[in-house]
């Protein structure tokens, strides 16, 4: 797995963030050191680019280049979705200070750096309302076997008009999303790991939290698919 995982002694500036954060490997000049807001066995937090209180970093504290990785579809991978979760929800260790949140991860083609992020980050109210939205007329998969038939459109962020995304309801984040992705998406499709960006966006109410995750899913193959989660999230 390695040719899609990457090696320890690459030269990928997240990475090197990473293992200042986890070994105390000062990064090659000029990089600066990175200020590391959460170290676990698993995984780093950061901040992301721009600083605000509404976009982080999530990294696994192992070497794995992106989403192409083989092994995050194994059952030894940790869960880092809901990791992210667990870190950016209101009450968690580096909350995201925005009304909605997003989680987010791009494909291999739409990233700047090679050592696996998911992106921490706000989500637009317009966003939230048109997930739920969908819901209500019934238009969302429920069961990870609907989820690539179920392709919708959602308005960017960006100004970059509408996209298409597959959108899944899961009433948690226990499940391995790569690996849900993996067996009832891209296979099924005959699509690459590589090409697909993913979103997950916890279903608010007006108290809080809603106990359920939207997670979208979309790629180049798809009319008006998209590759990158940057369209969804609000960094600035």
């Amino acid at each position: 797995m390695q040719g899609l995982c990457g090696k320890p002694t690459d030269n990928d500036a997240l990475w090197h963030d990473v293992q200042y954060c986890t070994q105390g490997i000062v990064p090659p000049a000029p990089q600066p050191k990175p200020n590391c807001l959460k170290t676990t066995s698993n995984y780093v937090v950061l901040h992301g680019k721009p600083e605000t209180q509404h976009n982080y970093l999530l990294l696994p504290s192992c070497r794995i280049t992106g989403i192409e990785c083989p092994f995050l579809v194994t059952s030894g991978v940790a869960n880092y979705w809901n990791d992210a979760w667990e870190n950016a929800r209101s009450g968690g260790s580096v909350p995201v200070q925005f009304p909605n949140v997003g989680l987010g991860i791009n494909s291999t083609s739409a990233r700047r750096f090679n050592q696996l992020h998911i992106h921490m980050a706000g989500v637009r109210a317009s966003v939230q309302r048109r997930l739920q939205e969908l819901q209500s007329m019934s238009r969302v998969a429920t069961h990870p076997a609907q989820w690539a038939a179920n392709q919708e459109l959602i308005t960017s962020a960006d100004g970059a008009g509408d996209r298409t995304y597959r959108i899944l309801l899961l009433p948690n984040l226990t499940q391995s999303l790569f690996a849900l992705l993996d067996q009832y998406v891209v296979r099924p499709n005959g699509l690459s790991m590589a090409g697909q960006m993913m979103i997950v966006v916890p279903k608010m109410s007006a108290t809080g939290f809603a106990g359920s995750f939207y997670v979208l899913n979309s790629d180049s193959s798809l009319p008006s698919g998209t590759n990158t989660c940057d369209r969804l999230l609000v960094y600035r």
